[in-house]
This record gives structure tokens, sequence and C-alpha cells, in this order.
């Protein structure tokens, strides 16, 4: 399977699927980032029973059910803004910063072309298709490139955070 031939000719429709579910831009494209790294790790279990168009959108609409399952999870767990007093939004802002912190750290440590990438991407606030350029690769590569970085931020993060229990 050609990964960059299955990115190109089916991006825009699995992403206008995702947008029907979110309804929310960012977190579209971001499903739809996840879907195609996802497909890409997962060409072997591809078994052509159905088009690859469905097979696709199988794999976003249970990344897009994952998330709210994590979002709703998440915000349970959260009070409200609203519900926070003088101190606790102070430690709320505190830790937030020490995760902003820890985030730098772990960048700084975090090996090329990732750190770059992601750099770009969340500083520099640069499309996909700017970054591939700068790099001379292609779009799905910069796409992958920078979802990988934030998968191994993600896990040092975990990592650092299980080892301070």
């Amino acid at each position: 399977m050609d990964y960059e031939n299955l990115y190109h000719t089916y991006y825009m429709q699995v992403y206008s699927y995702v947008m029907t579910l979110a309804k929310n831009r960012d977190l579209a494209e971001e499903i739809t980032q996840h879907v195609f790294f996802k497909a890409l790790s997962a060409q072997t279990k591809f078994r052509r029973q159905s088009g690859e168009l469905t097979w696709l959108c199988s794999i976003a609409k249970h990344a897009f059910y994952d998330e709210m399952r994590r979002q709703k999870h998440l915000a349970a767990d959260l009070p409200s803004d609203d519900n926070l007093l003088g101190e606790e939004k102070m430690e709320k802002a505190m830790a937030d910063a020490d995760t902003a912190y820890r985030i730098h750290v772990i960048l700084h440590h975090l090996e090329e072309p990732y750190k770059e990438v992601f750099s770009l991407r969340v500083f520099g606030e640069l499309p996909f298709s700017k970054i591939a350029s700068i790099f001379e690769k292609t779009e799905s590569w910069a796409r992958v490139t920078y979802y990988r970085a934030r998968l191994k931020i993600k896990e040092r993060m975990e990592d650092d955070h299980e080892s301070t229990l």
C-alpha cells in the first residue's frame, strides 16, 4: 500500500467525515492525522475486505469516540474554573506552569527532526505544508513526524509522572 497515495487520495474525505462528527476544525485535523498515522502503522491489518475509504473512516470513527470518552473522563475529574476559589486557582495556575516547563525540558532533549517539527508547528504555528517545505519533504511526512513528536513528549511526560510517584 502506498501511504502517500492513500493520504493524498483520501485526506479531505476523511477530514470532512471527522468534521461532521467533531464540528471542530482543530479536533478534526488532529483526529485525521491520527487516522493516517494509525493506517500507516497498521497497514498489514488492512485485509481489503472493504474499500480503503471505508477502512479509514472506520478508524476515524473509533478515534473520535475514543477522544470523546477521554475528554468526558478528563472533564469529570476536573472541577470547573467557576468552582475554583482564589487559592485553588493559584494552585491550578502553578500546576499549568509546571506542566509547561516540563514539556519544554522534554522538548529540549527531544531528538531531531521531532524537536524542530514540533516547535515549528506549535510555537511557530506553521501549517504542515510549510514545515514540509522547510525540510524538503512531503506534507504527510511533516504530519507523521509532528504526531510522533507529540507521542514521544506524552510518553516522557507519563514516565516522568510515574517516576515521581
